[in-house]
């Protein structure tokens, strides 16, 4: 599922540790979600990987991979937010990061070490969010990455009503085990 390659059929559970996701019967044909506990890392992600800026920092308009406006925003982000293009989220799109640091241009690609990775559930659909940063996490910067998840979970419900979309649950649900611990 973290490939650029969709599945034909949802994994299943043989007791490895692989990650387990099940058709959300919800939604896009094309959305997996996976059960809480079995949120894990793409075996494709690097420890610094090319990252595609999509909205920079204090931006007000999200865009997509693909340069098309996805909403605008009440509030600006105060992160630079982008994706790695070759590798798909839960939801199908291109994985999504966020880069700690000063502003950065769209469209600019950056190689940024990994320092983290939220789980975030997007209607139903396993969307972890990657954090990367030059310098390792601080607790001021896990809680304001707490608190911006928490309130773009409640915006991205918000969004999904306005558009008419009937799908699962949209929430931050937590930090996932710390990429760095990951065997290289």
């Amino acid at each position: 599922m973290w490939s650029i390659r969709q599945p034909e059929r949802p994994f299943v559970d043989d007791g490895h540790s692989r990650p387990v996701w099940q058709e959300s019967g919800q939604g896009s044909s094309s959305c997996y979600t996976a059960r809480v506990s079995d949120f894990s890392l793409p075996p494709e992600l690097s420890r610094e990987p090319e990252v595609l800026i999509e909205s920079p920092r204090f931006s007000v308009v999200k865009r997509r991979a693909d340069g098309q406006v996805d909403f605008i925003s009440p509030l600006p982000c105060p992160y630079n937010y982008g994706c790695i293009p070759e590798l798909r989220s839960g939801d199908g799109d291109p994985l999504d990061v966020v880069v700690l640091g000063p502003r950065l241009r769209r469209g600019e690609r950056v190689r940024v070490p990994v320092v983290g990775v939220i789980k975030f559930l997007d209607a139903g659909c396993a969307d972890p969010k990657v954090i990367c940063s030059a310098r390792p996490l601080r607790p001021v910067d896990r809680a304001g990455l707490e608190a911006f998840f928490r309130t773009y979970a409640l915006f991205k419900r918000a969004l999904h009503l306005a558009r008419g979309e009937r799908g699962g649950d949209t929430r931050y649900l937590g930090w996932l085990v710390d990429f760095t611990a990951r065997p290289a």
